[in-house]
């Protein structure tokens, strides 16, 4: 009798890590993706010679691929590159570019004369956040939970003392240890990468400056991003796992408690033993199962992450006065933030990231040529469905970016794509164009998040952003780790 059969719907790095793992342990795994490329947002795009990471551009705790990879029995198949420094933050109105460095004592002399005794205030700060990380890793992050009682009886272990955080903002938090509004700023951007802002996030996310400035800090792959992808397809071709690109579920059937097969847009039905759901959770539920909590009117009172607008600029020439991480701000961040949510409009001076990959992979830009990847967080489509004034901010990020660094940018693009939220959710199923899914507030996460098993359909697992334990690289490769967990108990293999 042959091993359980596993249909995993979606190629985005959750499923890509779930495949691995179940596959290497006998499984018989096949993917079905809807584009003509694996990675979902971890993506590649190419054109005129150049070559641009479409989303993420970097990551931290690189440990949990080496963990990956640790337990297939497999070398990384990519090279990591630690940076250094993480990156650098450019605010308007002043000539000084902050250079973000682990060492905090390089760190130190950034904010000389803007910030007193800034290494003692550091290490006091991160203390806290180092203890938090490691006081909630196992009770939190790694591991399942089957009800809201067993999460809060789990919480219920993390020690008392991080109990004012659940109570307190990211900023509130900040505001405790420093005094100067530019090392606040700075240290509240890791709330961006939440796809929130520090006005609105809970300080027990300050682990989060933890994770890069003292713990693992942020990291690269030599070559550009896509070669995280490209090795684990490499080492799934190696177990038989095929992937079905051009490949778009329209409908699902299920009956006895169990998901039997679903179907794709040319009428073909896959039928398996396992079903793994890389799409949004909360979106699928709602989408294709019918689940009243889930309709997109409940989805609409959720709270999610902001939505990506990206511009990728294949560029004539060496641009001196940029770095391969670099953040671009203006001189009102706490009205920025307050706005950044609820307005129908394109931002008015724009706050956004530029990666410049080619200033360390070379080969992403022809001779003497830059690439830049600009991402600028919007609101997601509920606030601003329409985007017809999406070259109105195109036009003011480039001018901005070309007086910051001294080059005229305008003038010199080789070649231009971009994506505006609405590409985003039609690219990747995005709820409302959310780049990250649902918002990490207290009240959406561990139980409170849509499970990684389905509530009704006992054969059906989730795995992405939108499920446990929530976004970013190194937190979808732990939840394939809890996806094995489960399938492996529940549908062992013979």
């Amino acid at each position: 009798m042959a091993n359980k059969t596993i249909t995993i719907v979606g190629a985005g790095l959750g499923s890509l890590a779930t495949a691995l793992r179940l596959s290497y342990k006998g499984y018989q795994v096949q993917v079905l993706e809807k584009q003509e490329r694996a990675g979902g947002r971890l993506n590649l795009l190419e054109k005129d010679g150049f070559t641009f990471d479409i989303g993420p551009s970097f990551f931290s705790m690189s440990y949990e691929f080496r963990e990956l990879f640790d337990s297939i029995g497999e070398p990384i198949p990519f090279e990591l590159v630690e940076l250094n420094p993480l990156y650098t933050v450019n605010m308007a109105g002043q000539d000084r570019v902050f250079q973000i460095y682990k060492d905090l004592g390089k760190l130190a002399e950034e904010f000389k004369g803007i910030e007193d005794d800034f290494e003692v205030k550091a290490r006091k700060y991160l203390k806290g956040a180092r203890e938090i990380f490691h006081d909630t890793e196992y009770k939190v992050i790694k591991k399942n939970f089957d009800s809201i009682l067993g999460f809060l009886m789990s919480m219920a272990t993390v020690p008392m003392k991080h109990l004012p955080k659940m109570f307190r903002t990211f900023w509130e938090e900040l505001e405790r240890h420093f005094d100067s509004e530019e090392v606040k700023i700075i240290f509240s951007l890791v709330a961006f990468f939440l796809g929130a802002t520090p006005f609105n996030t809970p300080s027990v996310y300050n682990l989060l400056n933890y994770t890069e400035l003292e713990h693992d800090g942020y990291w690269n792959v030599k070559g550009g991003m896509y070669k995280i992808v490209e090795g684990i397809l490499g080492l799934l071709d190696k177990k038989g796992v095929t992937i079905q690109y051009n490949t778009e579920i329209k409908s699902v059937k299920h009956s006895g408690g169990k998901l039997s097969s679903v179907t794709d847009q040319n009428g073909k039905e896959y039928t398996s033993d396992v079903f793994v759901i890389n799409a949004d959770a909360a979106w699928f539920r709602g989408h294709f199962l019918g689940r009243k909590k889930y309709s997109v009117e409940k989805l609409d009172k959720l709270e999610w992450t902001l939505a990506p607008f990206t511009i990728y600029l294949g560029i004539k020439g060496q641009i001196p006065g940029i770095h391969h991480h670099n953040y671009f701000l203006g001189d009102n961040f706490k009205g920025y933030a307050d706005t950044i949510f609820r307005s129908s409009v394109a931002p008015k001076k724009p706050y956004y990231y530029v990666n410049v990959a080619s200033k360390s992979n070379p080969e992403c830009a022809p001779e003497g040529c830059e690439n830049l990847f600009i991402l600028c967080p919007v609101p997601d489509r509920r606030v601003k469905p329409n985007w017809d004034d999406a070259d109105t901010l195109v036009d003011e990020i480039i001018e901005d970016l070309g007086n910051r660094v001294k080059f005229d940018i305008k003038n010199n693009i080789l070649t231009k794509v971009v994506y505006t939220p609405i590409e985003w959710e039609s690219m990747f199923n995005l709820y409302r164009g959310s780049g990250l899914g649902l918002a990490h507030g207290l009240n959406q996460i561990g139980a409170f998040r849509p499970s990684n098993k389905d509530e009704e359909l006992d054969n059906l697992y989730y795995v992405g952003a939108s499920t446990t334990p929530g976004t970013g690289l190194p937190i979808v490769v732990i939840g394939s780790k809890l996806i094995l967990e489960r399938i492996e108990n529940e549908y062992p293999t013979i």
